[in-house]
């Protein structure tokens, strides 16, 4: 199953730099440094941002005062070196000079090759930055104001570039981004364009991840640009590209950020996997109920979800979900079918999010326990996401609801049997938990916590009928070896 570890190229090739005493591009970074992302059951890693960064977007940002107050807050001794422009207003899908070039990432593809790992990098479907070729060379790949009316009359909305009235990028329920325009997906020049500049990426890496996969859907699109979209197509977006992208690279994965609901609908136009947000936002504001109803649905279409707590787009989980909770909820996040994603910093307790524009982030402590719990953990989920997955249903006492805050499940593979116990709740739970393993009784199974070390001897009828007794403090977990 698929693991990924997110990196901000920026910030991490600055770091190295600074690290090393001479500057580090993609095609420089030392042994040691890929050694330290191999992590165990990481098997992809995704380098936020190698594309080149648009100058004309950048101004714009400098110029943003709400963008300039975002970088402050986040890195208060911000200069105009550390904004570097955003990674999702792409120049052109050529890997930034700054970073090595394709040369430079052409060798970091090895690099990871050579220890088992794939590489996905972005592609932004939605827009592009105002001084792309295509503004130029292809306009009509774009949306397009009517007249310099429509600048006048709605100056957020439209941009003028080059001679020409362009519609800033969006999506349908917010403003419009100030840096980018908006890319036609109804357009058939465009569709054939998105294909082509896949192609070129998979020729580049093993998988790419694509920026708010939901806004160029025939439904989505219509009702962000109606009739400036021009006719709706026969065809929806992405089951004309994915087919013609996977005839050159079979195997390129496709990971969708996706919200709204809509990540079956994605799955079903051809992403492998599609962002879970709905299970990111019932672990922070919902209860073990919420999250448990989440997981009864079809487990093939959990298989192609993606499971988080942060990314660069969501807050820190130390600062979401600090201490004990956050632990219980990477616990939940790394055993449960679907593709995982870690966040470069996440495991050593960093609480800043910077934004993407940012080649700088601020100094803070690792969280050393921590860390040492994540490694422990994501060693443990490599050894227990392997076979068929099952969710139980805890039950207890009339007189004691607490089981209802505690959440379940078991891996079964050949030769190996785990189960998985998150307490959800704020208070101690206790529950019974019958395995689903009927060759248990006649013998007594030693339990050991793979986290933690600690074993439990029980005897073999007992958990099945009447279950495993489980009693956890708030937060607490277990992630049992049944032997």
């Amino acid at each position: 199953m698929t693991v990924l570890y997110e990196i901000n190229t920026a910030v991490w090739l600055g770091e190295l730099s600074g690290r090393y005493g001479r500057r580090v591009t993609l095609g420089e970074v030392p042994g040691e440094a890929w050694d330290e992302i191999a992590l165990p059951g990481v098997d992809t890693v995704w380098l936020m941002g190698v594309w080149e960064r648009s100058p004309a977007g950048l101004r714009i940002a400098l110029s943003d005062e709400a963008l300039r107050t975002s970088f402050r807050a986040a890195l208060p001794d911000v200069t105009e070196a550390d904004i570097a422009g955003s990674p999702y207003c792409v120049r052109d899908y050529v890997v930034d000079a700054s970073f090595g070039g394709p040369e430079g990432l052409a060798e970091a593809r090895a690099e990871l090759a050579a220890r088992g790992l794939r590489l996905i990098l972005d592609f932004v479907p939605n827009h592009v930055a105002p001084d792309h070729p295509w503004v130029t060379r292809h306009p009509d790949r774009l949306i397009r104001g009517g007249t310099a009316d429509d600048l006048s009359r709605t100056p957020g909305d439209f941009m003028e570039s080059d001679g020409r009235i362009l519609a800033r990028g969006r999506d349908p329920f917010f403003p419009p981004w100030p840096d980018v325009v908006q890319l036609n997906a109804f357009g058939a020049d465009l569709r054939t364009a998105t294909v082509d500049t896949l192609v070129s990426i998979g020729d580049q890496a093993d998988g790419v991840r694509c920026d708010m996969a939901m806004l160029p859907m025939n439904d989505v699109f219509a009702k962000t640009w109606g009739d400036r979209a021009g006719p709706v197509p026969a065809e929806d977006f992405w089951p004309y590209v994915l087919p013609r992208v996977r005839e050159r690279h079979p195997d390129l994965l496709f990971v969708a950020e996706a919200y709204w609901d809509l990540e079956w609908a994605l799955q079903q136009q051809g992403f492998d996997h599609c962002y879970d947000k709905r299970l990111y936002d019932r672990l922070l504001h919902e209860d073990a109920e919420s999250v448990r109803a989440h997981l009864g649905a079809d487990l093939t279409y959990q298989r192609g979800l993606v499971r988080f707590l942060e990314n660069h787009d969501e807050p820190r989980a130390a600062a979401a979900l600090p201490g004990a909770r956050g632990r219980a909820a990477a616990v939940a996040v790394a055993t449960l079918p679907g593709a995982t994603l870690w966040h470069e910093g996440q495991f050593e307790g960093r609480r800043v999010r910077p934004p993407v524009f940012l080649a700088r982030r601020p100094r803070e402590p690792v969280d050393e326990p921590l860390r040492a719990f994540h490694h422990r953990l994501l060693t443990a989920a490599a050894a227990v996401r392997r076979g068929e997955w099952r969710p139980l249903v805890p039950t207890g006492r009339p007189d004691d609801d607490t089981h209802r805050g505690l959440l379940a499940w078991t891996w079964t593979h050949a030769d190996a049997r785990h189960l998985v116990v998150v307490n959800q709740s704020d208070r101690p739970a206790r529950a019974r938990l019958s395995l689903p393993w009927d060759d248990l009784a006649g013998r007594e199974h030693r339990l050991t916590d793979l986290l933690t070390s600690r074993t439990y001897d029980r005897d073999g009828g007992e958990l099945t009928d009447p279950g495993l007794f489980v009693a956890l403090e708030a937060w607490q977990t277990h992630v049992l070896a049944v032997g």
